[in-house]
């Protein structure tokens, strides 16, 4: 589902294992981490865990194929999104989208126009991070509390893959289950080999040309 904030088309959620099943199905790629053995999880140092892909993120079949697609590198995030009609999110954009509220008539707490400290408002409850929370692991998209804009899981879950550039790495947003709430705040310099895919690492999409 898209939502449409003033002129910037976003994912609602982090792409699924269901979508990314459907791309898969239409186009025949197979991932690097199918390809290669299976994805990283770090454990005293990254770990390959073998047969971990984005059909099966913990090595065994999901309990929903709506957890978010994980166990992906940048250019295959990217090669999705431009498939679905989109491209990955500047970091402007994804710091746009979930933190300030920018819905026309947004339903109560929110109010429009107010950029809050968290992308769950302003408090990180809700998120899916190493608080307690129901989620011991990746939470399905939609069973996290929905944040700003009406979005999920722009903070924690999985991090999310976006456009910017450094060299070879890509800058990843939000943090994801494995950390604590700090990792979801707008300005957390994170950047990762563009190369790389774990079980922590997923993206969604922007629609619309670049800025």
């Amino acid at each position: 589902m898209l939502h449409d904030l003033g002129g910037l088309q976003i994912d609602k959620t982090e792409v699924t294992i269901g979508q990314f099943k459907s791309y898969v199905q239409a186009t025949g790629i197979k991932t690097r981490a199918e390809q290669e053995g299976g994805g990283f999880e770090f454990v005293a140092g990254w770990q390959r865990r073998q047969g971990w892909t984005w059909q099966k993120p913990d090595g065994v079949e999901p309990s929903s194929l709506n957890l978010p697609a994980v166990h992906l590198n940048h250019a295959e995030a990217q090669a999705y999104c431009q498939w679905a009609g989109g491209r990955l999110p500047t970091t402007v954009e994804w710091q746009r989208a979930g933190f300030t509220e920018l819905r026309q008539d947004p339903p109560k707490p929110w109010i429009r126009g107010k950029t809050y400290p968290w992308s769950t408002g302003d408090l990180p409850k809700g998120a899916n991070t190493t608080d307690p929370d129901p989620w011991p692991r990746a939470a399905p998209v939609h069973e996290t509390r929905a944040g700003v804009n009406g979005l999920h899981d722009m903070g924690a879950n999985v991090w999310e893959w976006s456009a910017d550039a450094r060299g070879d790495e890509r800058r990843t947003l939000g943090g994801s289950w494995w950390y604590p709430p700090y990792q979801m705040k707008a300005d957390v310099e994170a950047w990762k080999p563009a190369h790389f895919y774990a079980v922590y690492i997923g993206f969604r999409c922007v629609y619309g040309a670049a800025p």
